[in-house]
């Protein structure tokens, strides 16, 4: 679903939501976007049909503002999984977006109607918020890059602060070049320079000028996955290898499974807090079934569960950056399954599909709970034709290798990927 802007151009949009953007030279999309506009489109903030009234947006966020101060001009908001606590799209106020390679398919969550318009080539790049691969997943379902830089590059000014401390904007784009343009456009050069490293960019022109790129793989942990996703992605690390000489390095990533958890706990801890006061004074019935169970859950969790995440993150930290001493990136695939099947009748209540959502999110845990970069790409297509994306992980500020070594990923697969079902070629004559 999109709702298109009219002309009034002092909209202020907030991210919470999905919004395409048209750009002066390119087309843009912003991803879980609200607007205080009196079209009814603030009223479905971040999913809802409550929370734009409760919360009004009064000013554009910052990534808005910097592609405003480009040229960018707002064309319209898509959907989104509600609250963001999900994994599908599925939509109960709103209706659920769909994967244009296969309408009956979900296109993930929660940047869902972003990464669905992206893919049917509506708009080459949108911006979500990505705090448990919420931008990456979507976008390795309907086959588009999905980039989330460190933590702290881009600002969080205007974002719905959900879950603060992992929770962040991201981009998804039709393409690694897409990615750039709107990632140098929205990037954060407000803070002083000795908060974070200086930025650069990468010429995307060069590939084979980068060499001795090394690769860690956990292969246990990567062969997580479906067979059609494990036989791509290794298909894919073989090709990286023959063109560019990239070695892959075999590592394990200790407690995986731990920081799953700790990462669920610190999501869901900042979620209850951030909407407290709204959720005391709301009708449940006015929230879908899946997040009525996923809000309990949340509202569960102790402040004592709270801080020993917070060590199990420490921990991470340190069992990653023993991995960067001998490895450039990690790789792993992005999703453990491919898009799965829309059932209808959870089209009007949600869907709590626990087995699908824990492999849709598998891989996607240390860009946000460690603040690691990360971007897939697309590197081919299961049996039934649904997308794979195979993810990078990098360390803390290399947004340019990362973005690099992507290109270099794009470059080597793409020309045997099928176009989308469902695909409007906007720049084509007639």
């Amino acid at each position: 679903m999109i709702l298109f802007q009219g002309s009034d151009d002092l909209i202020h949009i907030s991210v919470s939501h999905g919004w395409m953007i048209l750009g002066s030279v390119d087309v843009f999309l912003l991803s879980e976007t609200e607007s205080n506009n009196d079209d009814g489109l603030n009223a479905c903030a971040g999913g809802t049909r409550w929370l734009g009234k409760a919360r009004p947006c009064e000013a554009d966020a910052a990534c808005v503002a910097q592609l405003r101060a480009c040229g960018a001009v707002l064309a319209g908001k898509t959907n989104m999984h509600e609250l963001g606590a999900g994994t599908s799209g599925i939509n109960p106020h709103h209706g659920s977006a769909r994967n244009p390679y296969n309408v009956g398919k979900v296109a993930g969550g929660s940047s869902s109607g972003s990464a669905a318009v992206v893919c049917a080539g509506l708009c080459p790049v949108a911006l979500g918020v990505d705090g448990g691969g919420s931008v990456r997943m979507p976008a390795a379902l309907c086959g588009v890059v999905g980039f989330k830089p460190t933590a702290g590059r881009l600002s969080n000014a205007g974002v719905l602060p959900l879950n603060w401390t992992v929770g962040m904007a991201g981009i998804l784009a039709g393409t690694v070049e897409d990615a750039v343009v709107a990632y140098s456009a929205i990037v954060d050069q407000s803070q002083p320079s000795y908060l974070r490293p200086e930025l650069n960019l990468p010429m995307l022109t060069s590939t084979p000028s980068i060499s001795n790129v090394r690769l860690a793989k956990y292969g246990k942990w990567f062969n997580d996955s479906s067979e059609d996703i494990r036989t791509c992605c290794d298909k894919a690390l073989q090709t990286l290898r023959a063109q560019y000489g990239w070695e892959t390095l075999d590592v394990t990533v200790p407690e995986i499974e731990e920081m799953r958890l700790a990462h669920y706990v610190t999501i869901g801890s900042e979620c209850t807090a951030s909407l407290a006061k709204y959720l005391d004074k709301l009708k449940r019935s006015e929230i879908g079934w899946d997040v009525r169970v996923a809000l309990g859950v949340y509202g569960s969790f102790s402040s004592r569960a709270y801080l020993n995440s917070q060590r199990l993150r420490n921990r991470q930290m340190f069992f990653h950056k023993e991995i960067f001493k001998t490895a450039d990136v990690i790789v792993s695939p992005m999703t453990g399954v491919t898009a799965y099947t829309l059932q209808d009748d959870a089209l009007s209540s949600g869907e709590l599909d626990y087995i699908n959502g824990a492999a849709l999110i598998r891989y996607s845990i240390a860009g946000n709970f460690l603040g690691l970069p990360a971007i897939t790409v697309m590197v081919g297509q299961d049996k039934g034709g649904l997308p794979i994306g195979l993810q990078f992980i990098g360390r803390p500020w290399s947004e340019a290798t990362l973005l690099h070594i992507a290109f270099a990923m794009q470059e080597a697969c793409s020309k045997n990927h099928r176009k989308p079902v469902v695909f409007y070629d906007l720049l084509k004559k007639d």
